[in-house]
């Protein structure tokens, strides 16, 4: 009965025509804040009254009617009675293990201990944490956390005993953790202006509803509802100064249509309505009606109007600038025509009424009933305002942009989300900006870069971190690699305008993770320039082992563009911070050369060349750091002033850097700085030596001697290694000039060789890395002469003492691979050529073999023939034999047939002269020879010299007493078949060449090595198989009968039987080798 009661007063409230607008807010905002649902279904009589009162007036609510609702109201009142039951078990077991009063007390009055869970606290977080498990993929533990509660069912949520809506899940909790913040200064403005006697009408109605609601859940968790209800206040408040700022221009209109007694065209299609519905006593109430059901009218379907507004806007005033509480009317700029110069229309000559003029103009058609036509209808005039129509136009325009033209709505996403005034606003702006392009080109990522920059310097760091930094966050594991590496890059491009605390804890986090964590390598090398911008900005001493974990994991990544980027910026900036922090030479430096010589020593049977190489490639890019360091540490560097005319720099006097950061004028300053410096540098270490400069007594005292140790501690046959360190000294000696070469480097290195024990330290890679990466920094011709000098002492003592020759094979093919350098070692041989001792021409001639590769014809014609026809009629025997692996190699890469034809003359000079007939070791060194370069040789000088010299050899090998001789010329040319069998060979020459050698060799092989027997049957069938067939049939286009050798099913028992055997595979390495 007293809802019945509250119904019919409402209705009488409601249907006086001066309160009609009023009543009709009131009922929006009623439905807005308890669903429509529960006032529904509260009473039977109060849900007839309810809609049969209120919804004719309710232009958005259809009035539906059950007809028979008896049966839905008794089953929602049996439900509704099984939740309070429910409800009252939950709150009964709550009240059994609620704290004490007193505890209660203490834990306040003690911050630092947290407040023990509460049981229904415990089951809510138990259900979110199992929902969680179960969503990734944690079966096993959601199964154990299951069983360890089994009181509680998880599959269902009204289990937990709130009656509540069921919150988000833990993700979505912790990305929104620290976003709902209201302050209140909101919960203020949101009381204003509402007075006790305004809310007389509502007090029933509230009355009735919110009590239960209230008493019911407070016990449960007040926080919970008091925050959602916060975060409507808020909503509900910033809807507020929208909707006032509206009304108040729509009231300044009217007051002007009043003055003038004509109906502006661009209202008339709002004012309508309401003029059609009542007649009214005075034109101020009509204005006022008129004002509000427009703004009704227009705004209905996109905002709901809050308590505070909807009393304001319908309580009658004295004036309309009375309507509003003082302290909202100062916070609201003026928005109406009179701050402004004021628009005149001409008033027509006539005298129809102002109704007419409206019933005439209504057959315009305009439209302010829906979003476009409200934003359509009401012009901005104002900064604020044009915020506010951008922020809620953009989300609607966006989506139907093409999408390679939407980096054009970049600026305006920008300057909204800069200058609105609502933080949900911005947040939502951002979102669209970030996500406003599916897969971004690289120009269209510049762009939004470009953007972020702009955006961070204008709000400044709080809102960057605030309001940036989330949508970074929030696409650091999105699916497209465009996404995450504009991630990537914004980090970068954000870090000069974030607060510092968050550049070394927060974005250093992000990068690190998106390091480790992401497969593509655009990604990547993106995060490692990122990386080194941070480098460029931190400041805090303890994230200095963070930045060495990740360098050395940059260093290490598989990806070239990942270790290309590392070096060009990464590497770089943090050196720069490690100079500052003075960690150059007491830390990072000596560190990468402990981790240098650890790998040697662990790696006796087999060097790790690849992390080698990552070591070694850091310390080469920390050089011109180090030089910095040594330049303004001087003890002149107080005297490099800019003054007069500033010396120039050489082009060549350093190395050309991989990047500008690794430009030693870029690290010191200016290039003219720089000059000055080095004029200085040269004078001091010329006159006045190093005493007091403890920068450069450091490389000179300990980085060079422990280089040259772990220089001696190289394998000297691993060109890998050698190439390495001699780039590094190359790049060191010049960067710290001449003078510290000659008189420092120089000094070190030879000292080592000097001191030596006989010569062992001639034998290590001491000797190559002194010789290409010391002495040949500079080419001036007295540099020249000692580089020659230098090679012509080793290559004699070596040859004399009867040591390795090793070290000077490894000289000899680094200098090799410059052809600026074969004149000069051709130089060398030519020294060794004409040398007294044979042991000195015989390892000239051997010298030959590694310089040929690369080298000119014209010079190979004029310098290197004659030197080796001068060595093959040498006295010595052994010479002679040096001299043949030359000329196989000037048959492998000469196409000159002059030349050509002057080796052949010599090869069957060594084959088909008497004296040789009994020299076992030439005969090897021919064999071993022929293998080598058969298959890609001259197919010419293999037709018609090498196969049929290798089966007179093999013919006369069957004759030979001496089992060891003839198994040793049975196993070379075993491997040198085996290389051949796989080249092109005519018919002619299978059958009366290649078929005869190999039943010769098979016929040694009988006697000496019977697994050697079975392939070489295998071969001889196969062959003789194809020679039948190709009789048989007709011969198709030009295949030989050596093409068909190499089907699947010969090469698979050839390799089958190949496998098994256990002698060396030197020479089978060129089996599958195809001609050059």
């Amino acid at each position: 009965q007293g809802c019945t009661k509250t119904m019919e007063n409402i209705h009488q409230f409601a249907c006086k025509s001066t309160l009609l607008h009023a009543f009709t807010s009131f009922i929006k905002i009623a439905c807005f804040l308890f669903s429509i649902q529960t006032v529904f279904f509260f009473h039977t009589h109060l849900c007839f009254l309810f809609f049969n009162f209120c919804f004719p007036f309710l232009g958005w609510m259809p009035c539906v009617f059950i007809p028979n609702p008896c049966p839905v109201l008794e089953f929602e009142l049996r439900k509704a009675k099984e939740t309070i039951q429910a409800l009252r078990a939950n709150l009964t077991k709550a009240a059994e293990h609620e704290v004490p009063l007193q505890e209660r007390k203490n834990y306040k009055s003690s911050p630092e201990i947290q407040e023990p869970i509460k049981p229904l606290e415990k089951r809510a977080l138990n259900f979110l944490v199992n929902e969680f498990l179960l969503k990734n993929n944690y079966k096993l533990t959601s199964i154990t956390f299951s069983d360890e509660n089994d009181d509680q069912d998880f599959e269902l949520w009204d289990d937990v005993g709130l009656n509540i809506p069921k919150p988000p899940d833990l993700l979505q909790l912790y990305r929104d953790f620290g976003n709902h913040q209201v302050t209140a200064k909101d919960l203020v403005d949101v009381a204003s202006g509402v007075e006790e006697d305004e809310l007389e009408a509502l007090t029933p109605v509230l009355g009735t509803i919110l009590p239960p609601t209230l008493d019911t859940l407070q016990p449960v968790e007040n926080s919970l509802l008091v925050q959602k209800l916060e975060d409507k206040i808020s909503l509900l408040n910033n809807e507020k100064w929208s909707l006032m700022e509206q009304i108040r221009r729509l009231e300044s209109e009217m007051d002007f249509l009043k003055n003038e007694h004509f109906a502006v065209p661009a209202v008339c299609d709002l004012v309508q309505p309401s003029l059609d519905q009542s007649p009214h006593k005075d034109s101020k109430d009509s204005g006022q009606s008129a004002v509000v059901n427009s703004s009704d009218e227009g705004i209905n379907k996109n905002i709901h109007l809050p308590v505070s507004d909807a009393v304001d806007s319908t309580t009658p005033k004295e004036n309309s600038s009375d309507s509003f509480p003082q302290r909202e009317r100062e916070g609201i700029p003026s928005s109406s025509p009179s701050s402004k110069s004021t628009v005149h229309f001409d008033k027509p000559n006539r005298k129809l009424s102002p109704a007419f003029h409206q019933a005439l103009l209504s057959f315009c058609r305009m439209s302010a009933d829906s979003r476009l036509g409200s934003e359509v209808s009401r012009i901005a005039d104002s900064e604020k305002s044009v915020m506010l129509m951008l922020g809620r136009c953009l989300p609607h325009i966006v989506p139907n942009v093409l999408l390679a033209k939407r980096e054009e709505l970049i600026p305006l996403i920008l300057c909204t989300a800069c200058l609105h005034p609502e933080p949900k606003e911005r947040d939502q702006l951002l979102h669209i900006l970030f996500n406003l392009i599916k897969r971004p080109d690289d120009e269209q990522r510049q762009m939004i870069l470009t953007g972020c920059v702009a955006f961070a310097r204008h709000v400044g760091p709080t809102r960057v971190e605030a309001e940036l930094l989330p949508q970074c966050w929030e696409q650091i594991n999105h699916k497209y690699p465009e996404r995450r590496l504009l991630v990537a890059e914004s980090c970068g491009a954000l870090a000069p305008y974030l607060p510092k605390e968050i550049r070394s804890s927060l974005v250093l986090s992000m990068l690190q993770q998106m390091l480790m964590e992401d497969k593509a390598d655009l990604v990547r090398e993106a995060v490692i320039k990122s990386l080194g911008i941070i480098m460029g900005y931190i400041d805090d001493p303890d994230k200095y082992q963070q930045g060495f974990e990740l360098l050395l994991s940059a260093l290490g990544d598989p990806s070239e563009r990942v270790v290309s980027a590392t070096h060009q910026v990464f590497l770089p900036a943090y050196a720069a911070w490690t100079t500052e922090l003075g960690n150059l030479q007491s830390h990072l430096i000596p560190t990468l050369l402990n981790k240098i010589e650890k790998l040697l020593r662990e790696g006796e049977h087999g060097l790790d060349e690849h992390k080698l190489h990552m070591y070694l490639s850091a310390l080469q890019s920390l050089i011109p750091s180090l030089f910095a360091l040594v330049l303004q540490n001087a003890p002149f560097s107080s005297k490099a002033k800019l003054h007069g005319e500033v010396p120039q720099i050489e082009v060549t006097r350093f190395p050309r850097p991989m990047s500008p950061l690794q430009d030693v004028s870029t690290i010191i300053g200016s290039r003219e700085q720089l000059a000055v410096l080095l004029q200085l540098y040269d004078y001091q270490l010329e006159h006045e030596g190093t005493t007091g400069w403890e920068s450069l007594l450091w490389v000179v005292n300990q980085l060079l001697p422990q280089l040259i140790e772990i220089v001696g501690k190289i394998n000297v046959t691993s060109t890998a290694c050698v190439h390495e360190f001699s780039r590094f000294f190359w790049r060191l000696c010049r960067t710290f000039g001449k003078i510290f070469t000659n008189t420092k480097t120089f000094k070190n290195i030879l000292i080592i060789l000097d001191s030596s024990a006989g010569n062992g330290v001639l034998t290590k890679a001491t000797v190559p890395i002194y010789a290409t990466g010391v002495l040949t920094c500079y080419i001036q011709e007295e540099d020249r002469k000692l580089l020659v000098g230098f090679l012509e002492d080793v290559m004699t003592l070596l040859s004399l003492s009867h040591a390795p020759l090793d070290s000077l094979k490894a000289s000899f093919v680094e200098l090799g691979a410059n052809p600026a350098y074969h004149e000069l070692l051709l130089t060398v041989l030519w020294y060794g050529v004409v040398h007294t001792s044979a042991l000195v021409r015989c390892t000239a001639a051997r010298m030959f073999e590694l310089t040929l590769r690369g080298m000119s014809e014209a010079l190979v014609d004029k310098r290197v023939a004659p030197a080796l026809v001068t060595l093959s009629s040498d006295p010595e025997f052994s010479v002679r034999i040096a001299t043949i692996p030359a000329f196989g190699t000037i048959m492998e890469t000469v196409i000159q047939r002059e030349l050509l034809e002057r080796v052949k003359m010599q090869l069957a000079s060594f084959l088909e002269d008497p004296q040789y007939q009994d020299q076992h070791s030439l005969h090897t060194e021919i064999i071993k020879t022929f293998g080598r370069v058969g298959p890609n040789a001259e197919p010419r000088f293999r037709d018609e010299f090498v196969i049929p010299h290798l089966h007179k050899l093999a013919l006369v090998n069957n004759l030979q007493i001496v089992d060891s001789k003839r198994l040793d010329i049975a196993t070379h040319l075993f491997e040198a078949y085996s290389a051949l069998s796989c080249c092109f060979i005519s018919e002619d020459l299978m059958v009366n060449h290649f078929l005869p050698g190999l039943r010769c060799l098979r016929t040694d092989m009988e006697h000496l090595s019977p697994e050697h027997e079975v392939i070489l049957s295998s071969m001889i069938k196969e062959c003789e198989q194809k020679v039948e067939n190709k009789n048989v049939q007709e011969p198709q286009g030009s295949m030989s009968i050596a093409a068909s050798l190499v089907s699947e099913d010969t090469k698979t028992k050839f390799l089958n039987k190949m496998g098994q055997l256990t002698t060396s595979g030197a020479m089978l390495a060129n089996v599958f080798q195809r001609k050059k």
